[in-house]
């Protein structure tokens, strides 16, 4: 993974708010005001997505990360933000407040 691509995504979310990342699981967490709301893994920007809001993901032909383990292919509820929404800045704003409002949501619910 490249540091130059959590940097850039770094510098794209910053008008948005406390924007910060941590190295994870051999990608990077993106936390907005210590709240985790995105992955990024290879090179590649996901939000956290519930179902309020995946409709709006699968319309931009989105998809959910994935990894396998012992033969079986998990899905998490973190989507690929695709590449139109992450070049409108308006629109980046609400996907990134949503992915945070779930994660917020889910945060207080545990």
């Amino acid at each position: 993974m490249s540091n130059n691509y959590v940097d850039y995504i770094l510098d794209l979310l910053s008008p948005f708010g406390s924007i910060t990342s941590r190295a994870m699981f051999g990608g990077h967490g993106i936390y907005k005001e210590k709240i985790i709301v995105g992955i990024i893994t290879d090179d590649e920007l996901f939000f956290k997505v519930d179902a309020t809001n995946k409709a709006e993901y699968e319309a931009l032909n989105s998809t959910p990360f994935a990894y396998n383990a012992k033969n079986k292919k998990n899905n998490l509820s973190y989507w690929k933000v695709p590449i139109e929404i992450m070049e409108d800045e308006e629109q980046l704003s609400i996907w990134l407040e949503q992915a945070f409002f779930i994660s917020t949501k889910k945060f207080k619910n545990k």
